[in-house]
């Protein structure tokens, strides 16, 4: 019994260490992700919640096991994750926050941020980390500039502030020397992270797929491109010089982040440290789709994003980088929040988004991947409104909007469903 003993803990020890060592680098190839030696293609998720899922004390551990488990079971491979937030003191933020004051760190969440990854580093999984937000939701860029004296943050939801007004605000941004000075320094920080739990640098630990400078970083105005390119090149090329081993990307919605300009997009995106691109399709939000009028409006929203990721590939093509349609979404049927619900539409939308891919991969084309937005797991709203409060159940939603409206529960089969079957096909490829 002793010897049967040993030599079954010999041979799981074995085969743990195999499995640390198949996590194979990204790779960019000419148009083409490479993992280790061979092409790599996927449908994979947003899930910017996780390291706090993972946080030991407002997190929920052992659902998020659960929920990573289930995402491998169903192909996805690929995560895509907020850093951490920054401030966290206004309603309709990310509470509580990473960077809760400029420079200091919430050690409960940076060891959040270890787990995640030593957890997928198990599962042979990857992460895109993104560092800052052009948007409030998570403090990001209109956090530096309140902390380095530019006034209170206008947030939209707060009345009597607009949109109008918090985007007026945050175009000071690029114009902060010591707001964009913090910033490197939080880049800095991170990157040069030893993980708590796996003992390596961030910087070599091939979990991590590509480091992202944020989410949807955008000029705001067409007169300050030439602050906005400079900055977005300055630290592209500061994450480049920190880490040789990993990919860089923006976090660019594309057209929609480059004043509805596809000009300004190839321009701002000409870095060579830029490894691959980036593009985000919101039919909803950008009124292509009437949820109480989504049969009409489904066959607009198609064409569009068609025509949408069509012009995204024709930069790819010129800058020869490959790209990835990383964020996208679509409500269930009547903005329905529940699991479950009919996902008539979405599933359409979905469905579309992938076949693009897997025709992309087939024709040896550079759109080579898709993240949905996204994967909430056992989360749930439970507020009438789908309002998130500090200690609900996190989704993928952030706080301003209602939770579980772009949301892929666990319950959310049929779509699941779809995610695995493009997942088996591309991986065929």
């Amino acid at each position: 019994m002793k010897n049967r003993f040993f030599k079954t803990l010999s041979l799981a020890l074995i085969f743990t260490a195999i499995a640390c060592q198949a996590q194979e680098k990204i790779t960019v190839k000419g148009n083409e992700f490479y993992k280790g030696d061979k092409p790599y293609a996927y449908i994979g998720t947003n899930y910017w919640y996780g390291s706090m899922l993972a946080s030991k004390k407002i997190g929920d551990r052992k659902r998020l096991l659960r929920e990573l488990d289930l995402m491998k079971k169903n192909g996805i491979d690929n995560l895509r994750v907020l850093v951490g937030a920054d401030g966290g003191k206004y309603d309709f933020t990310v509470r509580p926050a990473l960077q809760y004051e400029q420079g200091k760190y919430d050690e409960d969440l940076l060891d959040g941020l270890d787990f995640l990854i030593n957890e997928m580093s198990k599962r042979n999984m990857y992460a895109v980390l993104y560092l800052t937000n052009n948007w409030e939701w998570s403090g990001g860029m209109s956090q530096y500039l309140e902390w380095n004296g530019k006034g209170a943050i206008p947030v939209p939801n707060i009345p009597p502030n607009t949109w109008p007004q918090f985007m007026s605000y945050t175009e000071q941004f690029h114009s902060c020397e010591p707001c964009m000075e913090a910033l490197n320094n939080h880049v800095k920080f991170i990157i040069g992270r030893t993980n708590a739990y796996s003992k390596k640098k961030y910087n070599e630990d091939n979990t991590i797929m590509s480091w992202q400078v944020g989410n949807e970083p955008r000029l705001f105005t067409v007169e300050n491109e030439v602050k906005f390119t400079k900055w977005l090149n300055n630290i592209v090329d500061l994450i480049d010089s920190l880490d040789k081993n990993h990919l860089v990307s923006t976090g660019s919605e594309g057209k929609n982040s480059s004043n509805d300009s596809m000009e300004i997009f190839e321009r701002t995106h000409q870095n060579p440290n830029i490894d691959y691109l980036t593009m985000h399709i919101w039919p909803k939000n950008w009124n292509w789709f009437k949820a109480d009028n989504a049969e009409a409006t489904m066959p607009t929203t198609i064409e569009n994003a068609g025509k949408y990721i069509d012009d995204h590939i024709k930069v790819a093509n010129n800058l020869k980088r490959p790209i990835i349609i990383e964020e996208f979404g679509l409500p269930r049927e009547n903005e329905n929040l529940n699991a479950g619900a009919s996902s008539i539409y979405r599933n359409q939308f979905y469905s579309y988004i992938f076949g693009r891919v897997a025709e992309s991969v087939k024709n040896n084309g550079p759109l080579r991947a898709a993240n949905f937005w996204g994967y909430g797991g056992e989360g749930k709203a439970v507020n009438e409104t789908g309002k998130w409060n500090p200690g609900d159940p996190l989704t993928t939603d952030p706080p301003q909007e209602p939770q579980g409206l772009n949301s892929v529960f666990n319950g959310d089969k049929s779509t699941l469903e779809i995610v695995k079957k493009y997942n088996s096909e591309l991986k065929k490829k």
